[in-house]
């Protein structure tokens, strides 16, 4: 009876070895067929207040692609700043639009440019899922498919990876979705910052161009 109990227990803790190491493989399964990977931090967070340009004003959202940071303009001459991940080359844009719409867990579609480019994506993730690239909160830019929004994949922040949107650590859109009133205005640019207050970039003190209506078959959503 003692050989039979011995077994069965080394059995249990054979299966319970099985059980975690299968956890593992399917974390790590789940990232490939997601096509991500790194760290699983998510609760990251860049950002500081900073001196800003004061010509822009109070509840304005500037995007710089060069700098890689997001202003929130708290009032004239000061901002709130947030490390972003940015478009891919391939896909740079830039322009001035509005906040059209505000989304709290927002569900997630790949487009079928998407799904071309990685066929093993997802056809549709839930609001609220660990792996939805929107992340928690997510504001719509005008009438495209470009989105400032939170990720599940924070290692990416600083980089140049995305496919037209702004990415935030997820506890940065947490920060940054209730100062933000719809239809705020919002320019993207790629001119750097001089966040001492110094500076204003020339395409900034000219006319701001209109951002082209970019709601034309097989945009990116993320």
């Amino acid at each position: 009876m003692r050989c039979v109990e011995s077994i069965r227990r080394a059995a249990l803790a054979l299966a319970v070895i099985g059980a975690a190491a299968c956890s593992q493989i399917g974390q790590a399964s789940a990232q490939v067929f997601w096509d991500w990977g790194g760290k699983e931090d998510v609760d990251g967070s860049g950002r500081e207040v900073v001196r800003f340009n004061p010509q822009f004003p109070e509840g304005q959202i500037v995007v710089s692609f060069g700098d890689r940071r997001l202003y929130f303009v708290t009032h004239p001459g000061e901002a709130i700043s947030y490390p972003i991940a940015i478009p891919r080359e391939e896909d740079r844009w830039e322009g001035t639009t509005t906040v059209t719409e505000k989304r709290e867990n927002p569900s997630w579609t790949p487009t079928p440019t998407m799904v071309a480019e990685n066929p093993r994506l997802p056809r549709w993730v839930p609001g609220g899922h660990p792996m939805n690239p929107l992340g928690v909160r997510a504001l719509y830019l005008g009438s495209s498919m470009y989105r400032i929004h939170g990720t599940d994949a924070p290692w990416t922040i600083g980089t140049a990876v995305s496919k037209g949107c702004i990415r935030l650590f997820n506890q940065d859109v947490l920060d940054l979705y209730p100062r933000v009133a719809k239809n705020a205005p919002v320019l993207v640019t790629w001119d750097k910052f001089d966040t001492s207050g110094r500076s204003i970039p020339t395409s900034v003190r000219a006319s701001q161009p209109r951002l082209r209506e970019m709601s034309r078959s097989g945009l990116p959503s993320f």
